[in-house]
């Protein structure tokens, strides 16, 4: 009997640890029906959490069906969000809030949201999934249109405007609207119909929607002047607005993300700020497979990380027809705007997307950056004092007055351009065995010093730059330098059809320095490229700038005649003060050129 104690109290400790489960059934919330689920999902989340106190493990699960969110009925919320437009509050759909091992099982579902809501929300969260399930918008904020005959002589489009918008016409004026939202696009993405692929050469467009008539229900008549667009074209006509991700995450600790479909969001698909590890298993921003009559998912990044640390693991996922990054990966430079004295400064948000949300706290480890050249600037310090200055709480403040253990060199002062960066929330990175294919901009983004690996994913026609290592503390305010770079096993599949930012070859180094003949160290170091293939039908491979540790090796080029080449950048490797540069091992068709300056 003595023996079987202690087997006993381990099957008790087991039973106490047991996974409690929740179905939205039980709470009146049924799929496939027009109900507005809103209000009802805030209860039963409500319910949930004051039956869950101790911090076990508990799963809510829906059943498999069509859910609709509408505004009415929802929370609303005060969000500064990274990158996105700084508008308050928010109105939500789903608001998970102080949750502890949570999960929130969709079982496939596809949540609709209706008008302009902010989906999901995560905040101060620790050891929660989200699974199973797809968020879309049904009249998403872009309006699609097929181009069905262009007199270029005359200047004039014609085109046929998608079922799914809805829209009116004011004064010879194409304005789309939606529930609490209206606009006029005045620019837009030219896709081929047939692939789904960005049109050759066009980039942003501008898009004719004033001056119009509709000449039968739904075509409308348009001065409209670009040889480009031939009949058959689609395109997806937008703004520039950015007010709210399809998931937003902040503050919280081991996130998972698995199996999860965003096919439209205002913003970002995922924007997570200032979170501790997140793993995305299968996590995907992408259109509704092959027939799907849409040609575009998000405004902006499929994902987004910023001021983030842990590992970010990114595997599995397809991202597609989205106006942005499939990743990007940054924290923030504050621009030192007043030195009090030799150890308090006060510092600035700098970008209108990116203010407002906690940028460190004490102990967190610090260094100084000289925007025009992007060298540092004395040594590592530490914060022991950070305080919002311009406002009472950190939510909407610019300014911070923060207070270091060391004196700071007499140059940092706000005579000067002098940035700072937390190396605290700086994450190590893991984007592997991914397709990104027809979008807009680049593929992938990466500004952090830990360790990156970009490793067996696909890179099919992302239109700009498959992959850049930035930095710039001068316009976007987004660190840092990257030191430890993996690049192995991708496939390179027609990259650069159009010129966007930063698209100066298929893999860009590119940190923006303002004065690079005044620099006297280097950005970047410890970047590896090798075993890729490369199949494009331009020039340029790899552009890169201020590098010290460059390996280029054991790569596959294999040039095509699918487009006509067009890229300014003649050169396959165009390299700007670049040292410690090894190229080996690499094959390719039809010779290679090597440009290098000092």
């Amino acid at each position: 009997m003595k023996s079987l104690l202690p087997l006993f109290l381990l099957l008790l400790l087991a039973c106490g640890r047991s996974e409690r489960v929740y179905y939205a059934a039980d709470f009146g919330i049924e799929p496939n029906t027009e109900i507005n689920v809103t209000p009802l999902v805030i209860r039963a989340l409500d319910s949930i959490k004051a039956e869950n106190r101790d911090g076990g493990a508990v799963r809510f699960v829906f059943s498999h069906g069509t859910y609709n969110f509408h505004p009415e009925g929802g929370l609303l919320r005060e969000y500064y969000i990274s990158n996105h437009d700084q508008d308050n509050p928010k109105t939500m759909g789903i608001v998970l809030e102080d949750m502890k091992n949570f999960t929130l099982d969709g079982d496939s579902s596809n949540f609709l949201f209706h008008g302009r809501m902010l989906p999901i929300s995560l905040i101060n969260s620790e050891s929660c999934t989200l699974r199973n399930f797809s968020v879309d918008f049904p009249n998403p904020h872009i309006s699609q249109v097929t181009i069905l005959s262009n007199d270029t002589a005359k200047g004039e489009i014609i085109y046929r405007i998608a079922p799914w918008v809805k829209y009116r016409i004011e004064d010879g004026k194409f304005i789309a609207y939606g529930d609490g939202w209206e606009y006029t696009p005045h620019i837009g993405i030219a896709f081929e119909g047939e692939t789904k692929r960005l049109v050759y050469r066009t980039s942003d467009i501008g898009v004719g929607t004033t001056n119009v008539e509709e000449i039968e229900p739904r075509v409308i008549k348009a001065p409209w002047n670009n040889r480009r667009l031939i009949a058959g074209t689609v395109v997806a006509m937008r703004g520039w607005g950015r007010p709210t991700p399809g998931i937003f995450m902040s503050h919280d600790k081991n996130t998972k993300l698995q199996n999860i479909n965003i096919h439209y969001a205002e913003g970002m698909g995922l924007l997570a700020q200032m979170s501790e590890g997140i793993d995305l298993e299968g996590f995907s921003v992408r259109l509704r497979g092959d027939t799907d009559p849409r040609y575009f998912t998000t405004q902006a990044d499929a994902t987004h990380f910023s001021a983030c640390k842990g590992l970010i693991r990114s595997v599995g996922g397809l991202y597609e027809g989205m106006m942005d990054d499939a990743i990007n990966v940054h924290g923030t430079y504050l621009k030192i705007v007043k030195r009090l004295d030799g150890q308090n400064v006060i510092a600035r948000y700098m970008h209108p997307q990116a203010y407002g949300f906690e940028w460190g706290r004490v102990g967190d480890a610090v260094q100084f950056v000289n925007s025009r050249t992007m060298e540092l600037i004395d040594t590592t310090n530490y914060i022991t004092a950070i305080l919002p200055y311009d406002k009472e709480t950190i939510e909407g403040a610019k300014e911070y007055k923060i207070t270091f253990a060391q004196p700071i060199d007499s140059a940092i002062n706000e005579r000067g351009v002098f940035g700072i960066e937390n190396l605290e929330w700086t994450p190590e990175v893991v984007f592997a065995e991914n397709r990104v294919r027809n979008n807009r901009a680049r593929g992938t983004l990466f500004s952090t010093p830990k360790r990156t690996v970009v490793e067996n994913n696909i890179f099919d026609h992302t239109s700009g730059t498959a992959i850049l290592l930035c930095g710039d503390c001068n316009g976007w305010f987004e660190t840092g330098a990257c030191r430890n770079v993996l690049i192995r096993g991708n496939k390179f599949i027609n990259s650069l059809t159009n010129m966007f930012q930063f698209t100066n070859a298929v893999i860009s180094i590119y940190p923006e320095i303002p004065n690079l003949e005044g620099q006297k160290k280097y950005f970047h170091s410890g970047i590896v490229i090798e075993d890729n293939l490369f199949e494009t039908f331009d020039k340029p491979i790899l552009y890169a700038k201020s590098v010290d540790g460059l390996i280029f090796r054991n790569n596959t080029i294999v040039k095509n005649s699918d487009y006509p080449p067009f890229h300014w950048n003649k050169a396959q490797f165009l390299l700007e003060r670049v040292q410690n540069f090894v190229y080996e091992g690499n094959s390719y068709e039809g010779g290679t050129s090597l440009e290098m300056r000092d």
